[in-house]
């Protein structure tokens, strides 16, 4: 029981993480554990599950339409695709629901840009920094700094944190108001520049095979309509169980590695540091795009 909601779990034994012997109880455990961090950033959002039902290193499905049978106490989130299809999603707006989500199956958590009352209006952009071929980690973090200048002299709002495979996840809270479009053009633009004045480390180039190797790619195409990233504090479906982490802009300049955050120390230091993405949920301070 979580509080007066029955949630029957299954399969807890089974081994979801085989390098480190992790079991789905220990991912479950895990999401307990940060579920105060975690939930105010994936409330009141529809979810794409990425389904993963033999764990890590097995195949995994995707599924949009919250599954029938479910508890009658898991909210849904009805959206409209281009097709004219409505498709229920599910939310997670408590406990129970994550639990019964990672229950599933889903390792890791996706959630829509925007929130249930407004699909079609994020309430904040980013910038999904990955490397093209072998790079180095410290030009990621090279990356991930030049962009945060250039968006704090735009006057920007930042927050970082760590995708949990291997990239950087910049977020820039907005003022809710300009639809998705809006927002990814905004992306874009940005973006387009970055590369521009700095050929040797970014690119923005779309297609895959014509992106120079050895270059971050800063992927605006992310804010698209409908296209999600692993949210904040997800275990993701790597040999160590890491985590999409986040990171202060002074630990960003000092280095780390993206193995220093796993399923089996990030709830210490959520203990610890509290949520480092607190303010990114705040009505206040949000950058206003229609400027």
């Amino acid at each position: 029981m979580v509080g007066d909601r029955k949630v029957r779990l299954t399969n807890l034994d089974k081994v979801f993480f085989p390098e480190i012997g992790a079991t789905k109880r220990d991912l479950l455990q895990y999401y307990v554990d940060v579920a105060d961090a975690l939930l105010p950033h994936i409330r009141d959002r529809a979810m794409v599950m990425k389904r993963y039902p033999n764990g890590a290193a097995g195949d995994f499905f995707f599924m949009k339409r919250a599954p029938q049978p479910r508890p009658e106490w898991i909210e849904t989130c009805a959206i409209e695709h281009a097709s004219g299809n409505v498709i229920d999603f599910p939310v997670i707006d408590d406990v129970a629901a994550l639990l019964w989500v990672i229950n599933l199956g889903c390792i890791d958590l996706n959630q829509w840009y925007a929130r249930c009352d407004d699909v079609d209006r994020p309430d904040y952009l980013h910038f999904d920094l990955d490397p093209v071929g072998d790079v180095p980690f410290d030009a990621l973090r090279e990356a991930a700094l030049v962009v945060n200048e250039t968006l704090t002299g735009l006057s920007m709002p930042t927050f970082v944190k760590t995708t949990g495979s291997r990239g950087l996840h910049v977020y820039v809270p907005i003022v809710r108001g300009p639809t998705q479009k809006d927002v990814w053009t905004v992306s874009k633009t940005i973006s387009l520049d970055l590369a521009r004045r700095h050929p040797k480390l970014l690119t923005a180039v779309y297609r895959k095979e014509a992106r120079p190797a050895g270059r971050v790619l800063v992927d605006y195409n992310q804010n698209a309509w409908g296209r999600t990233l692993a949210s904040v504090y997800s275990v993701r479906p790597r040999p160590r169980a890491t985590v999409s982490t986040p990171v202060t802009w002074d630990e960003v300049t000092r280095g780390f590695a993206l193995d220093d955050f796993r399923m089996d120390n990030v709830p210490a230091r959520v203990a610890k540091l509290g949520d480092l993405w607190a303010s990114l949920n705040a009505p206040r301070g949000r950058f206003d795009l229609s400027r």
